[in-house]
């Protein structure tokens, strides 16, 4: 007898103006986003379909958090207080480990209500950051909440950092508005390689659609505000958060873009300063905060 598929657990919070479905076992990730306040739910994040029945990957879904670090980190790992640490490879394909490991994990349900769930996570055993970690998903209104928090279960001192990781449709139909002071340039080895002011293909202090050739940069200086709206599809979506970093990526002929709030650029451990690291002694926590606002138009 072949083994039995896992089911996938499918949590929803719902209010008058937003359905958010979870998925605890994948990596506590976010399945879908829908705005309701129309004829029909319109997705505001790219939604897991919902006869999809197969356990889906943490790229197939709307959201995952980003946990005890975002994006990636040099091949050679990073040097704190006079020690070497390089982090395993995470992902086929990379010579470098990506995101931490808290999208690749199964996350517990600690308590549940029909508009806020709260997950856990505990890492002890990572390397080279060993954590716990927890995620508030919360609706108020017309916006979703989402609060992570990390803490350093280690014995030693060490930089950490959060983000998320939320993935948007129709990029075609899409337009952006974000204010950023600069950018990285990256190497093949997508990895930051000079700071530059941001280019005029990349200025969005206005909204305007978004590039036809690909990017996929850090930018630096964020406010902590982005619109995105769709004028064909009615809807708008802002994302606020007290961080000064976000991600663009936006491959090229895909069905979706990505805007990434993370408070700290790719590759900050190797970076002077660790900009936008939180420095954690053992025991220490810091938490960050998105918030996730829809809007018809």
């Amino acid at each position: 007898m072949p083994a039995a598929r896992p089911m996938l657990q499918r949590l929803v919070l719902q209010n008058r103006s937003l359905a958010a479905v979870i998925v605890p076992q994948i990596g506590g990730g976010l399945a879908r986003l829908d705005w309701l306040r129309g004829a029909q739910p319109v997705p505001l994040l790219r939604g897991l379909p919902p006869d999809f029945t197969d356990v889906p990957q943490p790229g197939q879904l709307a959201c995952f958090p980003l946990v005890p670090w975002s994006n990636r980190i040099a091949p050679s790992g990073f040097e704190y207080d006079g020690q070497r640490y390089v982090p395993t490879p995470n992902r086929p394909g990379e010579k470098v480990a990506i995101h931490g490991d808290g999208w690749q994990q199964a996350w517990d349900v600690q308590s549940l209500t029909f508009d806020s769930i709260l997950l856990r996570l505990t890492r002890h055993a990572f390397a080279p950051l060993a954590y716990d970690a927890t995620l508030r998903y919360t609706l108020d209104g017309d916006a979703l909440i989402v609060e992570l928090t990390v803490r350093n279960a280690g014995a030693v001192t060490l930089p950490f950092g959060l983000g998320l990781h939320p993935w948007l449709p129709d990029p075609g139909g899409a337009q952006l508005q974000v204010r950023a002071d600069a950018v990285w340039l990256s190497g093949s080895d997508k990895l930051p390689s000079s700071r530059r002011a941001v280019p005029a293909q990349w200025d969005y202090r206005t909204f305007a659609p978004l590039p036809k050739e690909a990017v996929d940069n850090a930018f630096a200086g964020w406010d902590g505000v982005a619109r995105v709206r769709w004028p064909g599809r009615g809807v708008g979506l802002s994302i606020e958060a007290a961080m000064d970093y976000f991600i663009l990526y936006a491959p090229p002929g895909r069905d979706f873009f990505c805007f990434e709030p993370v408070d700290h650029p790719i590759n900050a451990h190797n970076m002077p300063g660790y900009p936008g690291l939180t420095v954690l002694a053992p025991g220490a926590s810091v938490s960050r905060s998105v918030i996730f606002r829809g809007e018809s138009l």
